[in-house]
């Protein structure tokens, strides 16, 4: 009988460790997923100087001389739409003032002059926001011309609130001595500064960054096209100026939006109208497969909570005040580490939109975003006895 169970137990081990040794100790390792892998190398561009931005957080993605300070050519204009739509938001311009084709901006900007013009009759007015779009969309010089004495008195005057808002945008390489950007002494920019101010536009004035996406326009028995050809190459691309002179060479400050995601390139000194549109749809397409944007907060929606001490209530709830979007490497958002920075202590009254604190995003160890934490609901001042408590028990918890 022993032996019966001696065999019996003998088999049983065999049968075990056969099927032991049969069963991987792991599972076969997979083959890196394509976005674990290094982002090859941005496509090469021709010209003298370039860059590709993230819109959500202004970080250059790529870009090769981007702080050489260049003749920005009629990008300028971009600046011109910028201080109008700040004026307009001023109060101090309205959309349907009535502007004069002056005899000076016709001369200066007009048919009669080498550049592009937007035909509208001399001496003759047109409501601001047409003058604008003739200048956005023709790229008309005398329109520029026309819209800055409008806005500022004369020329000089303009530029100078050009170079004040420029200084706002951030755009520390930058200075414009006219509004249309034919060649001057001391007209500058760069690719880089151009970029912050092609997202500077659509942020903050997005009626008039709209005017960049028109494909054509008329003036009278004139219809000219937009000179951006990525208009009509790709439905994702909204703007947003092309320029050209013989010192500037061809440029292209361009942008899309795919999903949440918006990027902006910027071409200077490329070879020709073609060239600058190829590698500025080879930029965008690059920097949309290898980085993603992700909304990782809604505006105005709560994402923390603090207590108050002497209010009326006892938290406040927190959030940001605009939707908080991060870019990252594809591949790499389950790695972002988002924190909070908040006061030990917060004492009412607190009002609506008081900034509380900060949430920043970490990745690899650096800070990829981050947004002031406001304060989402007012919270008054309690009672006395609510006060008296309050202030007893903040000095027994120190």
């Amino acid at each position: 009988m022993k032996s019966r169970f001696a065999v019996a137990a003998f088999l049983l081990t065999s049968m075990l460790g056969l099927a032991a040794a049969q069963t991987p100790a792991s599972k076969p390792a997979l083959p890196p997923a394509s976005d674990a892998l290094p982002i090859p190398a941005a496509p090469k561009v021709t010209g003298t100087s370039w860059v590709l931005m993230d819109h959500a957080s202004g970080n250059v993605l790529a870009g090769e001389g981007y702080d050489t300070r260049l003749e920005p050519a009629s990008i300028t204009k971009v600046m011109t739409s910028y201080v109008i739509a700040a004026e307009m938001a001023g109060g101090k311009v309205k959309g349907d003032d009535q502007v004069m084709m002056t005899e000076n901006a016709w001369r200066s900007g007009g048919a009669g002059t080498d550049g592009s013009y937007s035909g509208f009759e001399v001496n003759k007015t047109a409501p601001l926001l047409e003058m604008e779009k003739g200048m956005v969309v023709q790229s008309g010089n005398d329109a520029a011309i026309a819209l800055a004495e409008h806005v500022a008195g004369s020329t000089d005057a303009f530029a100078s609130l050009m170079n004040q808002y420029a200084a706002r945008i951030g755009m520390k390489n930058s200075h414009f001595v006219n509004p249309h950007g034919l060649s001057a002494e001391g007209h500058y920019s760069t690719a880089h500064d151009l970029a912050l101010l092609g997202r500077a536009l659509s942020r903050d004035y997005p009626v008039a960054y709209s005017y960049n996406k028109i494909k054509e326009f008329t003036v009278g028995p004139i219809t000219q096209p937009n000179r951006n050809l990525l208009l009509w190459r790709d439905s994702t691309v909204d703007g947003i100026k092309t320029g050209h002179h013989s010192g500037a060479g061809y440029c292209l400050m361009a942008s899309a939006k795919r999903g949440d995601q918006r990027l902006v390139s910027v071409a200077m000194g490329s070879t020709s109208e073609n060239q600058r549109a190829v590698d500025s749809q080879a930029l965008l397409n690059w920097g949309f497969r290898f980085y993603e944007t992700h909304r990782l907060y809604d505006g105005n929606k709560p994402i923390s909570k603090q207590k108050v001490w002497k209010g009326a209530a006892d938290e406040v709830q927190l959030g940001v005040a605009a939707p908080m979007l991060v870019s990252t490497p594809r591949g790499k958002y389950a790695q972002l580490k988002p924190s909070m920075e908040l006061p030990k202590t917060l004492v009412a009254p607190i009002a609506k939109g008081q900034k509380i604190g900060t949430v920043k995003v970490m990745l690899d160890g650096k800070v990829v975003a981050q947004r002031p934490l406001v304060a989402l609901n007012a919270v008054e001042e309690g009672g006395f006895f609510k006060r008296m408590w309050d202030e007893l028990m903040m000095w027994w918890e120190s």
